[in-house]
């Protein structure tokens, strides 16, 4: 899941982009609404998470820009304004869902994981194919209701590619959601990956769920429904 953190404290910047890291979530960042519709130009994010009182550009006009874009990714405001008023505000300006200061970082991944619910059409936590199911608020896969280790970005990949069950997705637009900007690994990291979870999703089964597009990219299926 890739995310835009737009917030101008640095240390709170900081901290939630290591956290939601460290979640396996694929998190880049910025510092004022200016850079963020740069930043949600250019890269099909899942969701934004953004402050209100930045410089240069506020959170509101910067949502407010956004939509009148045409661009409908998944907004929550973080904020310390918490008054009605401002809520109110915030919500009618475009936003998706509106967070106060502080916070639980668990409230704040749980309503990351609601946004991408709305946006996705799915509405649980778990994806799921043929036998193979994952929880977004655990962590938990299972395949046969045998529970599966995944790495990190392991289990990003495959959370994207649940999402995205039945669609053929290309090798750039995989490492664009899985993988942020600070990433310096080789141009074969999709493949690489994709290599590591058949050992563990497919290797044994034989139903097949991961395949390759020649020329193109991956898509994930259950085969025996063709």
């Amino acid at each position: 899941m890739r995310i835009l953190i737009v917030e101008d404290d640095t240390d709170l910047n900081e901290i939630i982009v290591k956290k939601l890291n460290a979640e396996g979530y694929a998190a880049d960042s910025c510092s004022n609404g200016r850079e963020a519709l740069d930043y949600l130009e250019s890269v099909a994010y899942d969701v934004a998470v953004m402050d209100i009182m930045m410089p240069e550009m506020d959170g509101l006009e910067a949502v407010k820009k956004l939509r009148d874009r045409g661009n409908m990714t998944p907004v929550i405001f973080l904020t310390a304004r918490d008054a009605v008023s401002d809520k109110v505000k915030g919500l009618d300006s475009g936003a998706n869902d509106y967070l106060i200061k502080p916070f639980s970082f668990d409230e704040l991944t749980a309503r990351i994981r609601a946004a991408v619910r709305v946006s996705s059409g799915n509405p649980s936590n778990v994806y799921s194919l043929a036998d193979l199911s994952l929880d977004t608020a655990t962590h938990v896969v299972k395949r046969a209701d045998k529970e599966i280790s995944l790495t990190a970005r392991e289990y990003a990949l495959l959370e994207y590619l649940l999402r995205n069950k039945n669609k053929i997705l290309s090798r750039q637009k995989i490492e664009d959601n899985v993988w942020n900007y600070d990433y310096e690994g080789g141009t074969n990291v999709v493949d690489v990956y994709i290599t590591y979870l058949r050992k563990k999703i497919d290797e044994g089964h034989d139903v097949k769920l991961i395949h390759t597009v020649r020329g193109f990219g991956y898509c994930m299926k259950d085969e025996e429904k063709e």
